[in-house]
C-alpha cells in the first residue's frame, strides 16, 4: 500500500489564505535603468537551465532561431544592407531547409512587423481548407474521428508561406527579390547535418518511412545522414530557385504547383490546381491591449493568440503578480485560473473572421476581464466541467517554428511559422523535396471532440471549403509606456504557445527577469481540457505541487521520453527573445531546449 502524500505545511495554508484576503496594487511599469539589472533568479534544483548566462548584446541588429545557420543568414541579410524583413524573409526559406520539421515551404504562418515609424502591422500566411473540404471529411461511417487529418494527403491546407513571404517583401523589403531567396538555395545544395537536425529526424523516423517519398529524400539508404555529412536536396533547391526567378507564381500556378496538385491526385488529397491558384497572403488588424503599462501587439484571428493573450493577461492584471512571487503556487494558481477561463472562450468563440463574426472587442474588454476574474477563487481551484464559455448575449450570424529579427533602424518582424505536427502529414511532394502540413487537424474535425493537441473546440471552427484553421501562432511584438519598442517573442507548441508567450512577458513585466532568464524559466499550462495543470519535466518543486493539488488542481509533470503534442522531452516551446535595452543595444536569447542561436551585429 503506498504511504500517504505528507500533508501542506500548515504555514504555507496559511501564508496562501493571507494571500488570498488581500488584493495589492499592480506594479508601475519598468522603465531606464532598471531594465539593464540582472535580478537573482532562483530555479527548481532538477531544473537544467541556468539563470545566469549573459544575453547575446548587440548594437546594430539581431536574429534569433531555432537553428544557428537560419541566424547566420538572416545576420548576413542585415550586413548587406538589407533590413528586418529582407532579414526575416531570407530567415523563413532558410528554416525551411535546415529545419524541415516545422520551417516550411509546404505549411503556412503569421508575421508582425513593427516599422521603425512606429506603425504595426500582422500578417496572415495560414493555411486554407481546399474548396473540395467538407465538414465530415475526417470521421468513418460511425461517426467518429479518424487519423485522417494528422497523417496523409487529406491533413494537408493549402499552403501559405511562398506568398506571406513574398508579399512581405513586396511591401517592406529593400533589397533586390532574389537576394533574399539565394541563401536558402545555397543551403539546399548543401549544409552540414547537426545534432539538433539528427534529433528530431530521428524523433520522426518511423512516421516518415510509412511513404515513398519521405524516404527517399530525408533517409537515404533507410538511414539518412550522420553528424557531419554534408546534406543535398537538389529538389528543393530546383523550387527555391523557381521561387527565385519567378516569385509565387510558379508555386501556385506553375511547376510546383503541378507538382503538388500530382501528388494530390496520387496519394488521394484533394488539394487542386484551383485551390492553389485562389491563394493569397492577408494583412489583418493586428490585436493591441495594454499590461501593466506595455502595448502588446500580436495576431488577430484565425489566430487565437493575440485575443486569449488579451483575456488572460486583463484578468491576471488585477493581482501584483510580482509581488505574489515568481511560480509561487498563489501565482501558478492564478495563471492556471485565468488560462482555463480564457481558453474556454477561446475553443467556444474563435474561428476564421472570414467566415463567423467574432466577439473581438469583448475579449479585449475591461468588463469581460473584471467579470471572468471574478469568478476566481483565491483559495480554490475551478474545476473546469464548471467554466463554460463566458461571453454573453453573443450572436453568431487551430509543427512550429518562429524566429524575431530586428535591425538597426528599429525595424521588427516576429514571425512564427509552421507545418502543424512535427514534419506535418509526413507526406513529401514528389519532385519538389518538402512536407506538406497537417493543419486540417486544426479545425474541429468533430465539434467537440480533442484533436492531436487536445483542445476540445467549437462548431465555428469546423471543417469548411476555403476557411482557415483556428491556430495558436502567437508572434508578439511589445512598446513599452513611451511607444517604443521594447520586446519581441515568440515560440511554437502548438496549445502551449498563448501561455509560454505570455508567461515570458510576464517574466520580463512582472519578474524582472531578463531575456535569458525569461526564456530559460521552466513553464505551466492550462488549456481548459483538459483539466490540468501541465508543467516541464523538473520545472517545479515537490511542496509546490503539493501546494496546487491542496488547492483543487490536477497537477502534471510532463514525460521526459519522446516527443508529444505538447512537449518535446518533457520541454515546452522554443522562444526566440530580443529585448531593446536602454542603452539602444540589443540583448536577445534563443531557447536551448531545442538548440537554437541568437547572433547580433
Amino acid at each position: 500500500m503506498p504511504s500517504p502524500r505528507p500533508a501542506l505545511p500548515r504555514l504555507l495554508l496559511l501564508v496562501l489564505l493571507a494571500l488570498a484576503a488581500c488584493r495589492p496594487d499592480p506594479p508601475p511599469p519598468r522603465h531606464g535603468d532598471d531594465l539593464a539589472e540582472t535580478p537573482a533568479v532562483s530555479f527548481p534544483a532538477a531544473w537544467p537551465y541556468a539563470p545566469d548566462p549573459e544575453p547575446v548584446r548587440a548594437p546594430r541588429g539581431m536574429v534569433a532561431t531555432t537553428d544557428v545557420l537560419a541566424s547566420r543568414v538572416g545576420i548576413e541579410v542585415l550586413e548587406a544592407g538589407g533590413n528586418a524583413i529582407d532579414a526575416a524573409v531570407a530567415t523563413g526559406l532558410a528554416l525551411a531547409v535546415v529545419n524541415p520539421e516545422a520551417g516550411n515551404l509546404g505549411g503556412g504562418g503569421f508575421m508582425m512587423v513593427r516599422l521603425a515609424d512606429g506603425s504595426v502591422h500582422a500578417q496572415d500566411h495560414r493555411e486554407r481548407a481546399p474548396l473540395a473540404a467538407t465538414r465530415e471529411m475526417f470521421l468513418d461511417a460511425e461517426g467518429n474521428v479518424t487519423d485522417r487529418s494528422v497523417v496523409g494527403h487529406l491533413a494537408a491546407g493549402v499552403p501559405g508561406t511562398p506568398a506571406g513571404l513574398w508579399e512581405a517583401h513586396r511591401r517592406f523589403g529593400t533589397l533586390p527579390w532574389a537576394d533574399v531567396v539565394q541563401p536558402a538555395i545555397d543551403l539546399a545544395n548543401g549544409f552540414e547535418v547537426t545534432v539538433r537536425y539528427l534529433s528530431t529526424l530521428e524523433a520522426a523516423r518511423e512516421r516518415i518511412a510509412a511513404f515513398t517519398e519521405g524516404t527517399r529524400v530525408f533517409l537515404p539508404g533507410g538511414a539518412g545522414p550522420a553528424l557531419g555529412d554534408t546534406f543535398v536536396q537538389s529538389d528543393l533547391a530546383a523550387v527555391l530557385a523557381r521561387l527565385r526567378d519567378q516569385g509565387p507564381d510558379d508555386f501556385y500556378r506553375g511547376e510546383t504547383a503541378a507538382l503538388i496538385a500530382a501528388e494530390m491526385e496520387r496519394g488521394g488529397g484533394i488539394i487542386t490546381l484551383e485551390d492553389l491558384d485562389a491563394y493569397t497572403a492577408v494583412w489583418r488588424d493586428p490585436v493591441v491591449f495594454d499590461y501593466r503599462g506595455y502595448a502588446i501587439h500580436s495576431m488577430p484571428p484565425p489566430s487565437s493568440g493575440g485575443l486569449t493573450m488579451a483575456a488572460i493577461a486583463g484578468m491576471l492584471e488585477r493581482w501584483d503578480l510580482g509581488a505574489l512571487g515568481w511560480n509561487t503556487p498563489e501565482t501558478i494558481h492564478l495563471m492556471a485560473e485565468s488560462f482555463r477561463r480564457a481558453y474556454a472562450d477561446r475553443n467556444e468563440y474563435l474561428a476564421d473572421p472570414d467566415f463567423v463574426e467574432l466577439p473581438v472587442q469583448v475579449f479585449l474588454s475591461e468588463e469581460y476581464a473584471d467579470r471572468r476574474a471574478a469568478t476566481i477563487q483565491r483559495d480554490r481551484a475551478t474545476p473546469s466541467r464548471e467554466i463554460a464559455p463566458g461571453i454573453e448575449a453573443f450572436l453568431d450570424e487551430s509543427h512550429t517554428t518562429h524566429y524575431s529579427v530586428v535591425d538597426g533602424d528599429g525595424n521588427a518582424v516576429a514571425a512564427t511559422t509552421s507545418v502543424n505536427s512535427w514534419f506535418g502529414s509526413k507526406v513529401v511532394v514528389a519532385g519538389a523535396g518538402f512536407f506538406l502540413n497537417n493543419t486540417m487537424d486544426d479545425f474541429a474535425a468533430k465539434p467537440g471532440t480533442p484533436n492531436q493537441f487536445g483542445l476540445v473546440q467549437g462548431e465555428r471552427n469546423a471543417v469548411g471549403p476555403g476557411k482557415r484553421m483556428l491556430s495558436a501562432m502567437t508572434p508578439t511584438i511589445v512598446e513599452d509606456a513611451n511607444g517604443e519598442l521594447f520586446l519581441l517573442t515568440g515560440t511554437p507548441g502548438g496549445a502551449t504557445i498563448i501561455t509560454t508567450v505570455l508567461q515570458s512577458i510576464f517574466n520580463v513585466v512582472d519578474h524582472g527577469m531578463n531575456v535569458v532568464q525569461a526564456v530559460h524559466a521552466p513553464r505551466v499550462h492550462h488549456q481548459h481540457l483538459p483539466d490540468l495543470v501541465q508543467f516541464e519535466f523538473g520545472g517545479l518543486e515537490a511542496v509546490t505541487v503539493r501546494a496546487l493539488e491542496s488547492l483543487g488542481h490536477s497537477v502534471r509533470e510532463r514525460d521526459p521520453g519522446p516527443p508529444d503534442a505538447y512537449f518535446a522531452g518533457g520541454m515546452s516551446g522554443d522562444l526566440q527573445m530580443i529585448m531593446a535595452m536602454p542603452d539602444g543595444s540589443l540583448a536577445g536569447w534563443s531557447d536551448p531546449r531545442r538548440g537554437g542561436r541568437a547572433l547580433g551585429r
